[in-house]
């Protein structure tokens, strides 16, 4: 199971109810149908590499603008033959892009998805990416619950839009409280580019996501990233890595019954071919479509993140 953010990932024509116009042939970054024909059969290579060429049965996606670019991802010539199957729901994002997720159907069975809303109460105009949730079932017997979020940047400072984040955290948090109130052994992954690292507010007090422990305790989130090397990370700015882009999952993945995380562990895919040599500061970062309003013709300024899950004993309760 995967998230990556696919940075900016636009159909090149112009919708009149979204904020795009740059991303169209005419706008300024000169998004042609070639450069969207190229960045998506490269995002599409880019998926399969993450489990090194076995094809993930999961994948998250943020920035992406419609269905439609999923959809092209998905019937891509390196795609094609895994029959991914894509969720999608517009958001009322401004720029318009969404969260979504393509899953292959012979690996998981799609029960419900539906778009949550991430609002403020002291501003009616606020508009930001849904929370995409989905539930399924995996290895034909274990439940499975996914929020796959990309919660508001940081845009005019950390602290000022820190209230945001928390907004966001706060409605996850209310959802899984009441699916581990219904049942404490439900299996549930919440993953996402959170623009916040596992220390901030939003995710270790709001969310109460904590680092993984050695005996899990019962109901509790834990936060995957958390055990990961600080010097490394899904992003970086300015020469330094950072965590934005999480896994996050509860003790009933961690119990080693049913459906578990192999190893209790998060990975980030840091394959050769997602990163080059950064010109400002030592060593690498993430190589990608676009370095300001300059066209790169990388992948992305994220890189993806997963997990392995494996079937082990005793199954739960569903």
């Amino acid at each position: 199971m995967a998230f990556y953010n696919l940075e900016n990932l636009f159909y090149p024509e112009d919708d009149s109810l979204k904020a795009d116009e740059e991303f169209t042939p005419q706008g300024q970054r000169y998004w042609s149908y070639y450069r969207y024909r190229e960045k998506s059969n490269r995002m599409a290579k880019a998926i399969l590499s993450i489990g090194e060429w076995e094809a993930p049965d999961i994948v998250g996606v943020a920035e992406i603008e419609n269905r439609q670019v999923l959809q092209d991802l998905v019937e891509s010539p390196t795609l094609a033959p895994f029959h991914y199957r894509v969720v999608h729901f517009e958001s009322p994002d401004r720029r318009g892009i969404d969260v979504g997720m393509i899953y292959r159907e012979e690996r998981f069975t799609l029960l419900s998805a539906k778009p949550v809303p991430v609002t403020l109460s002291d501003d009616p105009g606020f508009a930001t990416r849904d929370i995409l949730y989905a539930k399924g079932i995996i290895y034909q017997s274990d439940t499975i619950h996914l929020f796959y979020c990309h919660w508001p940047s940081r845009y005019g400072g950390q602290q000022q839009s820190e209230p945001k984040r928390i907004r966001a955290a706060t409605i996850v948090k209310h959802k899984t409280d009441s699916l581990l109130a219904y049942n404490a052994k439900a299996n549930i992954i919440i993953a996402g580019d959170f623009n916040d690292e596992w220390t901030n507010t939003s995710l270790l007090e709001t969310l109460a996501a904590r680092k993984p422990e050695e005996k899990p305790q019962t109901a509790t989130l834990y936060n995957l990233m958390a055990a990961l090397d600080p010097n490394e990370g899904s992003h970086r700015y300015q020469g330094v890595w950072a965590y934005l882009d999480q896994i996050i999952v509860n003790s009933a993945l961690l119990d080693n019954e049913g459906v578990d995380v192999y190893g209790n562990r998060a990975q980030v895919c840091r394959a050769d071919h997602f990163l080059e040599s950064d010109d400002k500061y030592p060593g690498q970062k993430p190589f990608r479509t676009f370095i300001g309003m300059r066209y790169h013709g990388g992948f992305s300024d994220h890189l993806p993140v997963f997990i392995d899950l494996v079937q082990t004993g005793q199954d739960k309760e569903e």
